[in-house]
């Protein structure tokens, strides 16, 4: 049993401080939108809004107009979570695999994101996207210590600063796309959580940056979270057990994929992007790893790099995406993480952060955002 009187640590990410040290991770398409992030930042986390392919969904959208739609509709669902959120924290994640990464980062900041997190990728030139807001903070996500210090040498040597705070997320039980070159590295215990969170705070310690880390992939409960709390963590994200809440964006037929998995239905795949990726073996899924799935014309340029587009070849993951937000079950992409089969009901936002929390000592109340 955890210690009853067991501290929370503070959670403080460049001006922004949650009551709680809980993130909420990003989920597209849509699947984190401004309902999600704005419920999270009310009840005392840090809500995120996944601001891929948000464009999409509007009427008119094509391939010519999608980068204006993206941060149109970015900055509205921004404005809807701030509202929601109670003067709590609203992050945004901005991956760097998108053709309009650099956009989406400063349509954020214009619309008042106080966080941009930021991985698939390493986000080299982030501050210098961001430059003009000095109040937006910056996260970026990896699953090594290599990837950190390149990072943190970039940003001190050509703007110098650091980060904010760093996500650490293992590939070896995190949903969707995945911070490893292929499926089989996924699995390498190297970048799990107790490996690379300990020596990036030993590292962090040696060059005496207090940057606080962030741990994710796998987190279920709270005693997961004191591990990692314990292993030198400051915060934990999730994002499987907070898209199966009732505040959730994404339809009724998607959250009942969740509830409905078993441990064997969760598979690793190629994504069209380059990434391996987990899911739920739904039949589109089961269609793609047999190699009888359809190709699909490419309705979005969303990524750099995507074979859909350039070789004609796998699927169109923006329209697999969408089907899977809309409740698709024969047609979607059902990201997940490796814990998806213990979901066994929809619960509402404020009664999964009680039960996240249980056997913490709650601490004092803490204004959300110190600028």
């Amino acid at each position: 049993m955890i210690n009853k009187e067991k501290e929370l640590p503070v959670l403080k990410i460049g001006k922004h401080q949650p009551k709680y040290p809980i993130v909420q991770g990003g989920m597209g398409v849509m699947i984190s939108g401004p309902n999600l992030a704005g419920a999270v930042a009310a009840e005392g986390g840090i809500g995120t809004l996944a601001s891929v392919g948000l464009g999409v969904l509007t009427e008119g959208y094509n391939s010519r107009n999608f980068a204006e739609r993206n941060s149109m509709m970015l900055k509205k669902y921004i404005k809807q979570a701030k509202d929601l959120a109670k003067g709590g924290v609203v992050a945004v994640n901005c991956m760097c695999a998108l053709c309009d990464y650099e956009s989406l980062v400063v349509s954020s900041c214009e619309a008042g994101a106080d966080i941009i997190v930021s991985g698939a990728g390493l986000p080299l030139k982030l501050p210098e996207l961001t430059e003009s807001f000095s109040d937006v903070a910056l996260v970026p996500i990896v699953s090594s210590v290599k990837a950190a210090n390149i990072i943190i040498n970039r940003w001190k040597k050509h703007y110098d600063r650091y980060p904010d705070g760093i996500v650490v997320e293992t590939p070896n039980t995190a949903g969707g796309h995945l911070g490893a070159r292929d499926i089989e590295q996924v699995s390498n215990p190297e970048l799990a959580l107790k490996v690379v969170v300990p020596a990036l705070f030993e590292y962090l310690k040696e060059k005496e940056l207090d940057i606080p880390i962030i741990a994710a992939g796998g987190i279920w409960d709270s005693n997961d979270i004191s591990e990692a709390f314990s292993m030198g963590a400051r915060g934990v994200q999730l994002g499987t057990r907070f898209a199966a809440t009732v505040e959730g964006d994404s339809s009724d037929r998607y959250k009942q994929a969740y509830i409905d998995a078993k441990e064997e239905d969760v598979v690793l795949i190629d994504s069209p992007c380059g990434l391996p990726g987990r899911a739920i073996n739904s039949p589109m899924v089961k269609r793609f790893l047999a190699g009888i799935q359809e190709r699909t014309p490419c309705k979005t340029p969303c990524l750099t790099h995507c074979l859909c587009r350039t070789k004609h070849e796998t699927f169109c993951i923006a329209d697999a995406l969408v089907n899977a937000y809309k409740g698709d079950w024969e047609n979607g992409l059902f990201f997940c993480g490796s814990n998806v089969s213990k979901v066994t009901s929809i619960m509402k936002v404020k009664d999964l952060m009680h039960e996240l929390l249980e056997g913490f000592k709650m601490p004092d109340f803490i204004p959300t955002s110190t600028c």
